[in-house]
């Protein structure tokens, strides 16, 4: 399996958290490609961290749909699979939806700014074709409403269903259509601005189901 040449690159004291979110960006960007080996020992040298935080790592990669343990054998990156990634997109969309109407009656006009400025930042990685700075800033905006939204079970629910749509929010961000995104963020802030629940939770939720573009045939 290779791996990237750096090694080392998280200290013992790292985070469960910061162990998965690597292991994923790897499978996500491509460094891991379907159907590949994820092996301990070579993930541990790369990391930097013992097999423990690795081993939870790889099983929360497996309930995300991302990772597949093959029963005494080891586990391997999951080929992309379109029934799961719709699944997935039309549970996040409608967690996106439903933390929208939950969150817009108590926004505030700060919230709002920091939703601005997380667009900005999209429209010009988009701009750049820098996918990385727009899959951050992408979260950044949505990020506002899930933060806000008083639901708890929201994050958790994405936590588990958002991973399998990275794949296609890479193909998605790297091509013309995404512009659209930007315009349909815009939306989502001036029906907040006014308080209009129902507008920004529609707007929302037409924006996570038009990754369906990139899907493919």
């Amino acid at each position: 399996m290779p791996i990237p040449s750096i090694h080392g690159v998280h200290k013992r004291s790292l985070l469960r958290d910061d162990v998965y979110q690597s292991l994923r960006d790897a499978i996500v960007n491509g460094t891991f490609a379907p159907g590949e080996r994820l092996k301990d020992t070579e993930l541990e040298q790369w990391l930097g961290v013992s097999r423990t935080p690795i081993r939870e790592a790889l099983l929360r990669l497996e309930r995300a749909g991302l990772a597949i343990a093959v029963p005494g054998r080891a586990t391997i990156v999951a080929p992309f699979d379109l029934a799961s990634t719709i699944s997935a997109q039309q549970v996040v969309a409608a967690m996106h939806e439903l933390a929208a109407r939950l969150v817009v009656p108590s926004l505030t006009a700060e919230h709002t700014t920091e939703m601005e400025e997380a667009n900005a930042r999209f429209a010009m990685a988009l701009q750049d074709q820098n996918v990385d700075a727009a899959l951050l800033a992408d979260d950044d905006f949505h990020g506002v409403f899930v933060a806000r939204c008083g639901n708890t079970v929201i994050p958790e629910v994405l936590e588990q269903s958002t991973p399998v749509l990275r794949r296609v929010e890479r193909v998605h961000f790297a091509s013309f259509a995404a512009r659209t995104s930007v315009s349909q963020h815009d939306e989502i802030i001036r029906f907040a601005r006014v308080g209009d629940a129902e507008g920004a939770a529609r707007v929302s939720r037409e924006n996570w189901l038009s990754l369906r573009y990139a899907l493919p045939e």
